[in-house]
């Protein structure tokens, strides 16, 4: 804060690291030099060695120099002269307009701000200012505060990043380690058991060998006791002998054969479950895990740098004027990109301009009932009118005179209207299947290629908005009281119910890309995070909010309602 008694136009000190000025010979080659002197003949700042060049050559020794912070404050003093020099007539800012809010030289106050209420000269007001802290030394020592947070966090980031590759690696070869470990401890176990099982088969097998040589034995001695029989016995012998022999012949016979058929094959072999089983692929075609590569927005943690505020600037009341048919119903408002404001009365079939004061200056008479308005242009607007089949475009004057420009034919009822793109719109239906659509400037009509919930919605049950840098669309749903987030890049949904949302209406895209809902049953504004989360709700003074409206430049806010007997239009002004 400024100390009691200073004088006018002195602002604090932001603290904060001091500026350094580096020498220009040097940076032109690529070195960082703190300048020593500044030279005012050349219009540079140099460092002791580059103004020695001044000693060297003859046409350079009469320069004239000066300190470095001399040079500093010279060109602060003719930065101060020209930022209160008006750019349009280079004249000296002497009034400040209370109603516009704007600074305005002689000419200015002259030529732009006749019919303004109150027209003051500065020095009126500086004159009856008791202190000269604006807030802005404030404002920008917290805007720096904001911006080293930023740095910080992406420094902690790009690190975070480094850190996760590591762990990564450290994560895969420890898989590794632990997957060899398991295939010894496979590999110890199957040995283990195959040798058990070797030397139990083994010696079941030596039992039956030991017992078919003896069989073996006995052959070759029957064999020979026959042989002999036949050689040497009488006829009477060789009967007697074969009649003795031949039972044990075929019961010796019939073991045998016995043996033969109990015969064992023997086969050890180890395979792998499938499970466990790998394709003869290469890793970049088969990987065995997944890698998760993503940015992302931690909303969670800035939703507080998101959270808004409202302050009421103006508001007029909506009352049937002589030609009106009916109290007015604003079922579309739109900025345009100066700041003037385009509305649409259903009832009274009409399109009307507002300027920075919420005071009508143009009105153009409609043949249809229109249902909502989008900005094309500077000057260029669009009606939808719903089962008229068309979309009506208008031309707006800088003097807000309307004129109609042209009209495409659709095929779908369409209700609300916001522009996609320089060639395409975003329209929300009603008695169709297909909730939101895509229509070009001359009417070509077209699907999102996402799945939106398999739902018909009647006529001023609800409204839908696109935000473009994130590529969602949000719906909102009357009979649900919910708010439906479609993101169109992962064709996933988020569902946004809560208490503060009762009967949603019109739908905005705010500050940082957070949502405004007109919360109808509880008479107030809720903004929402892209990623779905409540940051706040604001309670209208004004019962069923209806319509809400943000400028380009999410500096103000307006708000139509649809009360019986009580229509008003408000502005904000809107701050972070």
């Amino acid at each position: 804060m400024a100390a009691s008694g200073s004088t006018i136009g002195e602002v604090d000190e932001i603290p904060g690291p001091v500026k350094e000025t580096f020498c220009q010979p040097c940076l032109n080659k690529d070195q960082q030099t703190v300048a020593d002197t500044f030279c005012s003949n050349c219009n540079e700042f140099q460092c002791y060695d580059c103004s020695n060049e001044h000693n060297v050559y003859a046409i350079l020794k009469n320069h004239t120099f000066m300190s470095v912070k001399e040079a500093n404050a010279t060109n602060t003093l003719l930065e101060i002269k020209t930022l209160c020099l008006c750019n349009q007539h280079q004249k000296l800012f002497e009034f400040f307009c209370e109603d516009e809010k704007k600074l305005c030289c002689r000419t200015c106050a002259i030529a732009y701000h006749k019919k303004c209420h109150s027209v003051v000269e500065i020095e009126k007001i500086v004159g009856n200012m008791t202190s000269s802290d604006s807030g802005l030394g404030q404002k920008l020592a917290e805007a720096r505060e904001d911006a080293e947070g930023i740095a910080r966090h992406i420094c902690s980031s790009k690190d975070q990043v480094a850190q996760d590759i590591k762990e990564m690696q450290v994560k895969i070869r420890q898989m590794r380690e632990e997957v060899m470990r398991m295939f010894d401890d496979l590999e110890d176990f199957v040995v283990r058991r195959a040798e058990t099982f070797q030397r139990e088969t083994l010696e079941n097998m030596t039992m039956k060998q030991t017992q078919i040589e003896k069989h073996l034995a006995d052959v070759t001695s029957y064999l020979e006791t026959i042989k002999s029989f036949f050689k040497k016995g009488t006829p009477l012998q060789k009967y007697i002998a074969e009649q003795k022999m031949e039972s044990k012949v075929n019961a010796f016979c019939r073991n045998i054969k016995d043996k033969c058929q109990n015969l064992e094959k023997v086969n050890i072999s180890f395979h792998f479950d499938e499970t466990l089983k790998l394709p003869p692929l290469p890793v970049t075609e088969n990987v065995p895990g997944k890698l998760l590569l993503k940015s992302y927005r931690q909303e969670d943690v800035y939703s507080i740098n998101m959270t808004m505020k409202l302050t009421p600037v103006s508001a007029i009341i909506l009352k049937k004027t002589g030609d009106d048919i009916d109290e007015p119903l604003y079922s579309g408002i739109d900025f345009l990109p100066d700041g003037r404001l385009v509305a649409v009365d259903n009832t009274n079939k009409k399109c009307l301009v507002y300027n920075e004061k919420l005071e009508k200056v143009g009105t153009y008479q409609l043949s249809y009932n229109p249902l909502s308005v989008a900005v094309v242009s500077e000057e260029e607007l669009a009606i939808s009118s719903g089962s008229r089949y068309k979309i009506k475009f208008l031309h707006v004057s800088e003097c807000n005179e309307i004129s109609s420009s042209r009209t495409c034919k659709v095929k779908t009822k369409y209700y609300s209207i916001c522009l996609k793109d320089d060639g395409q719109f975003v329209v929300g239906t009603y008695d169709d299947p297909r909730p939101v659509r895509i229509v070009s400037l001359d009417g070509k009509e077209q699907d999102f290629s996402v799945n939106f919930r398999n739902k018909t919605y009647p006529i001023g049950t609800s409204a839908s908005i696109y935000i473009k840098s994130s590529d969602k669309v949000v719906i909102t749903d009357t009979d649900d009281d919910a708010v439906y987030i479609y993101d169109m890049k992962t064709n996933t949904r988020v569902v946004v119910k809560d208490d503060q949302i009762q009967q949603p209406r019109g739908v905005a895209v705010g500050p940082s890309d957070t949502i405004l809902v007109c919360s109808c049953e509880t008479n107030s504004i809720v903004q929402i995070s892209p990623s779905g989360q409540i940051l706040s709700s604001y309670k209208m003074n004004m019962k069923y909010p209806y319509k809400v409206c943000v400028s380009r430049d999410k500096s103000f806010l307006i708000v139509t309602n649809n009360c019986a007997g009580n229509k008003e239009m408000q502005k904000f002004k809107i701050s972070i």
